[in-house]
């Protein structure tokens, strides 16, 4: 099925055609929110999510991008959306489950594998997945996107809405405070 029928037959509601979104996406938008909220059950909420959102709002697409590219748009959306919902909850009334007595961290990151890591060790994921968190939030979709998702820094841009060169300068501003967490962790 290419693209164009796909999106005739979703605009027709055609169950055919959801499944075969669903099962053709599912794992590029799970791995994408994965990157991002770095929660398997929250990737799989997100995931979700998008294709219900995709299912209710098919008929608003313009097809001005490939629907790939609005499916990853909705899934950063998503995920981010997610993430501040989080923050806010956090500031609260959460910081008690989040801070022992010696106000110390206590959630890690829990141990995953996320298929876009080729790491050797757990643990060297599980420190570029901290690192990763902690960077801006624009840094954060792009890197992403472009290292662990492999799109092309085109295709970023066209799911970030912004310029080719805006990419490049978040990839470099984005290795750069990587090496530099990283770095720090090693020392």
């Amino acid at each position: 099925m290419n693209e164009q029928e796909l999106i005739l037959g979703l605009r027709r509601g055609d169950e055919s055609a959801f499944r075969y979104l669903v099962d053709t996406y599912r794992d590029r938008v799970f791995n994408t929110a994965l990157g991002i909220v770095q929660n398997a059950e929250d990737a799989e909420d997100v995931a979700q999510e998008v294709f219900i959102q995709v299912y209710r709002s098919i008929s608003s697409f313009k097809g001005e991008s490939k629907l790939s590219t609005w499916l990853y748009r909705i899934a950063t959306t998503r995920s981010l959306d997610l993430l501040r919902s989080k923050k806010s909850k956090k500031r609260f009334g959460f910081l008690q489950r989040l801070f022992g007595d010696g106000n110390e961290p206590v959630m890690e990151i829990p141990d995953f594998n996320h298929p876009g890591v080729a790491l050797d060790r757990k643990e060297n994921a599980a420190k570029l997945f901290k690192a990763i968190s902690r960077l801006p939030e624009n840094q954060k979709i792009a890197f992403t996107l472009h290292k662990l998702e492999d799109l092309s820094y085109q295709e970023v841009s066209e799911i970030m809405k912004t310029s080719l060169p805006a990419v490049e300068s978040l990839m470099h501003r984005a290795k750069q405070n990587l090496r530099k967490m990283l770095e720090k962790e090693i020392d």
